[in-house]
């Protein structure tokens, strides 16, 4: 658990989370071969931007190492067997440095909250393109994200629990909706044609958005910072 609770609240850790999620998911379906390399760069393009504040925390080691494993990956994204455990590796440095940063914990369940949903989202484009790949990918990962989010809820209760009123509402409000974006996904891609694709994709913007206030809200009244110090 985090030494102090304002550290799970530092931005530089909820993006080093982020990118964690994010690189470790490209790694897994880039080592699975399920689509080309378009999502490779894509994903660990977007990992590398997301991680890039956590290089700046000092020392921060692990991240600096990820960020270079990132663009070996990039650099190698055409050929699945070196690409895959290369960003798998760079996820793994960011968990790391998040870790040492706010907590193995928290940023444990952030990183799967945040690589399952925008995970999904951006592998759904790439079923978008082409829907006869096979969907299991996108179920796992929206699953994963699903899990995420409620073993983040849970984590953040037992660091300190939340104050009463609105924002605690709020908070609430928008855990269960990512959750119930992310079910709403996994049934939509039960749906055989291409439409189930299509609203599972759109689903999955939405839910990035409400998981982002989640995570950042939750650990804002977690640590009692700004106005909602007790």
């Amino acid at each position: 658990m985090p030494p102090d609770l304002a550290s799970i609240a530092d931005p530089r850790f909820v993006l080093l989370a982020w990118a964690a999620g994010l690189a470790l998911a490209a790694g897994a379906i880039t080592q699975a071969r399920v689509v080309g390399p378009g999502f490779t760069w894509l994903a660990a393009g977007s990992a590398a931007l997301v991680g890039l504040a956590g290089v700046f925390t000092p020392g921060a080691i692990w991240a600096r190492s990820a960020i270079i494993l990132l663009v070996l990956g990039l650099i190698w994204g055409r050929n699945h067997v070196v690409a895959g455990p290369l960003l798998v590796l760079a996820g793994i440095g960011f968990l790391v440095e998040a870790g040492i940063f706010g907590g193995w914990v928290p940023a444990v369940s952030a990183a799967v909250a945040l690589g399952g949903v925008n995970g999904e989202m951006l592998l759904g484009h790439w079923y978008l393109i082409d829907p006869r790949l096979p969907r299991w990918a996108l179920r796992g990962l929206a699953i994963a994200g699903i899990i995420g989010l409620l073993a983040d809820g849970a984590v953040l209760s037992a660091l300190g629990g939340f104050p009463g009123g609105g924002p605690t509402a709020a908070f609430w409000a928008l855990l269960i909706a990512s959750v119930v974006l992310m079910a709403a996904v996994v049934a939509a891609l039960r749906y055989p044609a291409y439409s189930g694709v299509m609203a599972a994709t759109g689903l999955s913007y939405l839910a990035v958005l409400t998981t982002l206030g989640a995570i950042f809200l939750g650990r804002a009244l977690v640590a009692g910072l700004g106005p909602f110090a007790s």
